[in-house]
């Protein structure tokens, strides 16, 4: 019989492997990675630097020790080209390589602004663990960082920055910071901890141009203030990965669109992660992708099961001001209520009929957590 393949070797690649594995010891499975194929936690790269880890540390197995832990096969440094879903066949080149069923963990690509000037083409982006190792390289024995970006990426880089010494300008064109996570009330709060840190805010402007100086780099913004810097860091948001599916024939939207079982349009095709929509929700967060990855796994193992998304809040790894989000379903009609003091914000949202739809809690206000979760709806529950 023909393997099982997954294609993608990030959290929801290996997981969904990891947790087949344990449901069928017998089944082959190939995995394939466009990368090293390392197995690495991607959510440790934007705190790597204050927790001192180097990023040779923060790889914890090798491909060749995932396949033997897996009892796999993993293919590293391997790009497809096409998939034929009436024949149930992979391109790699000349090689055609057949699947029983196929699992697309493609993960998600770092959203690239139209830059101009004649240093926006040194601008980089940080999506991988070996983007992250030569990050770190070209940082080394500089001062000054410039985060485009004050989204949670760009925030809990600019935390990690600035606790390591570094001076660090962060630009956004929202009036706020994590605009799209919290209400007003608890942006300023994280904004006040992580200015407080040394961390400069440029909101409500973009970058109009990013040119070479004699020592590093000039920012030049649309309000025209200029800021001086020795690398430009991009953080600006994820774009599914989806043209392998589209020009394969598999529908895609914003994310490759599957239904609550992760199934595509293509028979024995599936999707999960940050690459896959989930009707109309693209869902890039830890929790989502472990809760899909254990319904998949059944599903690869002939048990057909549904994938449950319980209410999952987001953690913001902001030490200056530790931040919990579980954000209210988009069209939720309801309002902000705030309380708010100099140790923590707690930002309840609360629709008409007085249920909590969302939250979001700063500081102090993030022990009310574990009291608060069980109140809100599911994001999806089975049909």
């Amino acid at each position: 019989m023909n393997p099982i393949i997954i294609i993608g070797a990030g959290l929801a690649g290996y997981n969904t492997a990891k947790e087949l594995r344990k449901l069928n010891p017998e089944i082959a499975i190939t995995i394939i990675a466009t990368d090293s194929g390392r197995f690495y936690s991607k959510p440790m790269l934007s705190n790597a630097l204050s927790a001192k880890k180097e990023p040779a540390a923060i790889a914890l197995n090798s491909p060749e020790q995932m396949a033997t832990q897996l009892n796999a096969t993993v293919r590293p440094h391997t790009t497809v080209e096409h998939i034929d879903t009436a024949t149930q066949t992979l391109h790699i080149g000349e090689e055609r390589l057949a699947y029983s069923k196929l699992v697309l963990a493609l993960g998600a690509d770092q959203i690239q602004l139209p830059l101009t000037g004649d240093g926006a083409a040194d601008v980089f982006t940080v999506n991988d663990l070996d983007e992250y190792t030569e990050f770190r390289q070209r940082i080394e024995q500089k001062k000054r960082i410039t985060i485009i970006g004050a989204g949670l990426i760009g925030c809990e880089f600019a935390n990690d920055l600035a606790v390591a010494g570094y001076q660090v300008d962060l630009i956004d064109l929202a009036p706020q910071a994590l605009g799209r996570l919290l209400p007003p009330a608890g942006s300023s709060h994280l904004q006040e901890k992580l200015s407080g840190l040394g961390v400069n805010f440029h909101l409500g402007t973009s970058v109009a141009s990013i040119n070479n100086n004699a020592s590093g780099y000039t920012v030049t913004l649309a309000n025209q203030h200029t800021l001086e810097t020795d690398l430009v860091l991009s953080a600006v948001g994820l774009k599914p990965r989806t043209a392998l599916a589209a020009q394969s024939g598999i529908t895609v939207n914003r994310g490759i669109v599957v239904n609550r079982h992760l199934e595509t349009n293509a028979p024995n095709v599936y999707a999960l992660g940050d690459c896959a929509e989930i009707e109309g929700l693209v869902l890039p967060y830890v929790m989502p992708i472990m809760n899909a990855m254990r319904a998949l796994a059944q599903t690869l193992n002939d048990k057909h099961t549904a994938t449950v998304f319980p209410a999952m809040p987001v953690m913001v790894k902001t030490p200056a001001c530790p931040t919990i989000v579980s954000p209210p379903a988009a069209g939720a009609v309801g309002e902000w209520q705030i309380e708010a003091s100099s140790e923590g914000v707690k930002s309840l949202f609360m629709g008409a009929d007085g249920k909590l739809l969302g939250y979001a809690l700063n500081g102090s206000a993030t022990t009310e957590r574990s009291k608060l979760t069980p109140l809100l709806p599911p994001v999806l529950s089975a049909l």
